[in-house]
């Protein structure tokens, strides 16, 4: 039992753990999570809407769904685009579902 007991303590006197020495790798896995995963996706998030809340008319855009068209108006209320996406074929989408605007087209070739 003696012997038992003579196992359970610290081998040397005055050398307890470190507290900052133990929890230092967890810290440094949350710091590496931080600045590869988190920092950059709110990064993204913030340049979508950025760019959500410049669409005017006539942008050429992309859905998530990946229908190419042309907005033609907004629907504020609704929080709705009215999207051209062919000639005399008009869609509502929800603005939050555009992907990324193509670019600036004021034709109507489409």
């Amino acid at each position: 039992m003696s012997q038992l007991f003579a196992m359970a303590q610290p081998a040397a006197e005055g050398q307890e753990p470190n507290l900052l020495m133990s929890l230092l790798p967890i810290i440094i896995i949350f710091a590496i999570i931080y600045f590869l995963m988190i920092r950059p996706q709110t990064k993204r998030q913030k340049e979508k809407e950025k760019m959500i809340g410049n669409l005017k008319k006539g942008d050429r855009v992309v859905t998530a769904g990946g229908i190419f068209g042309t907005i033609e108006g907004f629907r504020e209320k609704e929080g709705q685009i009215i999207l051209r996406i062919a000639k005399d074929v008009k869609i509502n989408i929800n603005r939050s579902s555009v992907s990324s605007v193509v670019g600036d087209n004021n034709n109507s070739d489409d």
